[in-house]
């Protein structure tokens, strides 16, 4: 089935890690004839497969997936380059007649794709002495000093990048990190599907899918990285998985305590997108276990053109 492209919105499929965001997705876009755009920042690292539930290409059905595999693990990108790299993805779909879908669960980068959001400028000189500032006394004086210059942000984030990007912000401009999120407003017809589900069933899905990553070989997959810089980036290392067995491989954990880490991480983690994206009223949530699931995602797309089939 196909829309006509005057009439094609972007979908956007979000939502908390472990919800089935990647399989939702191959399903609208084989019923619409679409193509995918990845928003999960870990997956576009190439090399890191299994710690990052990365779809195999056997396992994409044939459609096109945008944006993996473009960084090497010593590398970085910005949420304002992702944004303009997925923005001309997105236009190169339509053009084709294909309907975009922004699938993923890492928030800014959604919201940089979907909404008008500018971002402030870097000054390099400036970042790597905040980062200097982080390595050298820890996150605790930094969080400190975003409280007093920027308490909303410092109320809203706690790992370190972001809290260093705050700072540079505000050095940079005089302005709060907080001053640059806009009210919510799409840059384009767009209709965001949000997959999310009991809490108890959610843990017991990562503790399982983490258990698969183990015996899958996550780490060798992570000692496989490391002759690629895996250490020396800023933040590959820091993934999900790859940092705790990092330390096995260190010889400072055992693989099993590197297991539960990761689950504990992971729901952690979990917990923080359901409350970013709960927090855009706009998004149209799915039970991943209601009856019929991928017909109501149907109709909630048909819906956005107007009842279109």
């Amino acid at each position: 089935m196909s829309l006509s492209p005057s009439r094609l919105p972007l979908v956007a499929v979000v939502g908390p890690t472990g919800a089935g965001k990647s399989e939702l997705a191959l399903e609208l876009a084989e019923h619409f004839g679409g193509e995918a755009v990845n928003a999960d920042s870990m997956q576009f690292y190439r090399g890191m497969d299994i710690g990052t539930a990365k779809l195999g290409v056997s396992e994409r059905r044939g459609i096109a997936h945008h944006l993996m595999d473009f960084l090497s693990v010593r590398e970085d990108t910005t949420a304002a380059a992702f944004q303009a790299m997925a923005r001309a993805s997105i236009a190169d779909i339509r053009a084709r007649g294909k309907l975009p879908i922004l699938v993923g669960g890492s928030g800014l980068y959604v919201r940089a794709v979907l909404d008008a959001l500018d971002f402030p400028g870097t000054d390099p000189l400036i970042r790597a002495r905040l980062e200097g500032e982080l390595d050298a006394h820890g996150l605790a004086p930094l969080a400190a000093r975003l409280e007093l210059v920027d308490p909303v942000s410092a109320a809203r984030i706690s790992d370190g990048k972001r809290i260093v990007r705050a700072l540079e912000v505000h050095e940079l401009t005089g302005r709060t990190f907080s001053s640059f999120m806009p009210e919510r407003r799409y840059m384009e017809p767009t209709v965001q599907i949000g997959l999310n589900g009991d809490r108890a069933q959610l843990h017991a899905r990562l503790r399982d899918r983490v258990h698969r990553m183990v015996s899958a070989g996550l780490q060798d997959e992570v000692a496989a990285l490391l002759p690629q810089g895996l250490r020396e980036g800023r933040t590959a290392h820091k993934a999900l998985g790859y940092q705790q067995f990092l330390r096995v491989i260190d010889g400072e954990s055992s693989a099993e305590q590197a297991a539960e880490e990761t689950i504990t991480a992971t729901r952690q983690f979990a917990r923080r997108q359901i409350t970013w994206f709960r927090a855009d009223p706009r998004i149209h949530w799915l039970d991943w276990g209601q009856p019929k699931l991928v017909d109501a995602a149907y109709e909630i797309v048909r819906a956005s053109t107007g009842g279109q089939p």
